[in-house]
């Protein structure tokens, strides 16, 4: 970068059309007085230096900040972006545009929904045996239901995939949280782990390896791997890149699966029973997880509970432990 801001010029970056790179070079001069401010706070390190690279900036926004994508919040909130507060604005699902954070200071996003942005239902948690649908009106404080929602566009009618906890209430419009996706769990045998809790779980274990930090990670049940998984009972297979750790113990490794047997008495009764076998850990190479979501073809966070053979094969070919 700071190279590109001595010469005025853009070097070349997969990825970025034509078109793009033909407008920004438009707008780009030399300027070397910039580029040596730049050069010199990178040999001051890289925490917090968007703060000082850029001094008036006030707020970090992120379209999501919740769930597994919490991750990515975190690590820049430690690193590059520390002393800043995040704020995601909206919430969103399945392409429609449903509420609005009124309490941006707030570490926990919650939105305001908006009854005239789509036509929102709701499924009572757990289901019910005879599930009918609830609207705004009558919903709970405390309790969380599975979003039905029909949007504008083409005025379809779908689950949306997501699990919300209504927090309260402005006025008499609903407050909400964002609890979990209803599709990304682990269930080897019916346990059904998700995605959120799991991660958290993961970073609890994490923090009990000396020096660790977790750059990304993915899971899957042992099923999708056949053959190459073993012979022991159904287990999960994880797959994690950590800075300031080259490689773990035994001890270690089955410091993950511990703490999910104290987080989860389900996942810990099916280890009891021996009807789930022992959670296996791989660690994977520097970059690994990048070049995954190069193959999605797309820089947003990629699913945790991965489940295409494909994208599993590009990741098992980065394990170096």
């Amino acid at each position: 970068l700071a190279e590109e801001l001595a010469l005025g010029g853009l070097s070349p970056q997969p990825g970025l059309p034509e078109d793009a790179r033909g407008r920004l070079q438009a707008l780009l001069a030399p300027d070397a007085a910039r580029a040596a401010e730049l050069r010199a706070e990178c040999t001051r390190g890289f925490e917090g230096i968007v703060q000082r690279l850029w001094p008036q900036l006030e707020v970090v926004v992120v379209g999501t900040a919740h769930g597994a994508e919490q991750l990515y919040c975190d690590a820049l909130r430690q690193a590059d972006c520390k002393g800043l507060p995040f704020y995601c604005p909206f919430y969103r699902a399945a392409g429609a545009l449903l509420g609005v954070n009124l309490w941006p200071k707030e570490p926990a996003p919650r939105f305001l929904l908006c009854p005239d942005w789509a036509f929102c239902e709701f499924l009572p948690c757990p289901a019910e045996e005879e599930p009918r649908t609830v609207l705004l009106g009558e919903l709970w404080e405390g309790r969380d239901y599975g979003l039905v929602l029909t949007a504008r566009p083409g005025e379809y009618r779908c689950r949306a995939g997501e699990v919300l906890r209504v927090a309260g209430f402005h006025k008499q419009c609903p407050v909400v949280e964002s609890i979990r996706r209803e599709s990304q769990t682990l269930s080897v045998r019916g346990e059904s782990i998700p995605e959120e809790q799991f991660c958290r779980s993961l970073c609890h274990a994490v923090g009990l390896w000396p020096g660790a930090r977790l750059v990304d990670y993915v899971c899957v049940e042992s099923a999708l791997l056949g053959a190459s998984s073993g012979a022991c009972a159904p287990h999960y297979e994880v797959f994690v890149e950590l800075r300031g750790l080259r490689d773990l113990s035994e001890g270690q490794r089955y410091k993950l699966d511990q703490c999910l047997q104290e987080d989860f008495p389900v996942y810990k009764s099916f280890r009891f029973k021996g009807s789930i076998g022992p959670l296996r850990l791989h660690l994977v190479g520097a970059g690994a997880f990048a070049r995954l979501r190069e193959a999605l073809g797309s820089p947003l966070p990629m699913p945790r509970v991965l489940r295409e053979e494909r994208l599993l094969q590009l990741i098992q070919s980065s394990v170096i432990s």
